[in-house]
């Protein structure tokens, strides 16, 4: 079985079925769950690819070659989230200072946070330059870390975990603060929690899904700018 298992294991196919086979799971849990906001399907998707992993025996690299065609779908899937800003055109022509202030807001907590509470805890080195790009969207988050001396795959998992919380608190938080506007509930959550946030806003409003998409590319571009200087800072 073992010998079986290690050459299924160096198929790429497999690995790429088993993460849309998980994904699929994760998803339809949530639809059970009526997309309840803690039964996030990525989250329940990685759990289950982790334990995967582990049962298997399966080392991290063997699996990132097998899923590099969904990997790269990352980019073409985040450039058609313009197609949605494009039908909301009207409604981000009129809020765009508002916009502009919490996109300025947002980026530079974001990263000053990530790298400053990293720093205050003892990382340094090409740990703290991972953390720093964590709120940008994946593959911009992985370049920039590369080009900064961290490790991408760190930065990729950061970012993950990151789109995971936003995901998961955004309702509740948003609902708690009494902010009804879905507007700023979508760009906020775009801000914070670039893909994965996204989705969630897709999922529950098309205008907050637009404002999210809008929020995560400039973030991205913010980010590429901040995150260099951030680190610089505090190293």
């Amino acid at each position: 079985m073992t010998g079986m298992w290690g050459a299924l294991g160096q198929k790429p196919l497999l690995w790429i079925a088993a993460t849309l086979a998980a994904y699929a799971i994760g998803d339809g849990l949530a639809r059970r769950a009526g997309r309840h906001p803690l039964v996030n399907p990525v989250l329940i998707g990685v759990a289950l690819m982790m334990g995967l992993l582990l049962a298997t025996g399966t080392p991290y690299d063997v699996y990132a070659d097998g899923v590099q065609p969904i990997a790269f779908l990352l980019g073409p899937a985040t450039v058609a989230l313009a197609l949605p800003i494009r039908d909301n055109l009207h409604h981000v022509r009129r809020a765009a200072l508002p916009l502009l202030a919490a996109l300025v807001a947002g980026s530079l907590t974001a990263a000053i946070s990530a790298v400053g509470i990293g720093w205050a805890f003892g990382l340094n080195g090409d740990i703290l330059a991972s953390v720093a790009p964590k709120a940008a969207t994946a593959p911009v988050a992985m370049g920039i870390a590369e080009t900064l001396g961290g490790i991408p795959p760190l930065t990729a998992g950061l970012v993950i975990l990151t789109g995971m919380t936003g995901a998961i608190m955004v309702s509740p938080l948003m609902n708690a603060l009494r902010i009804h506007d879905w507007r700023a509930r979508g760009f906020a959550v775009g801000v914070a929690a670039h893909g994965i946030g996204t989705a969630r806003a897709l999922q529950v409003n098309p205008v907050a899904g637009a404002f999210a998409g809008l929020g995560m590319g400039l973030n991205a571009i913010l980010t590429a700018f901040i995150a260099p200087w951030a680190l610089r800072v505090f190293q």
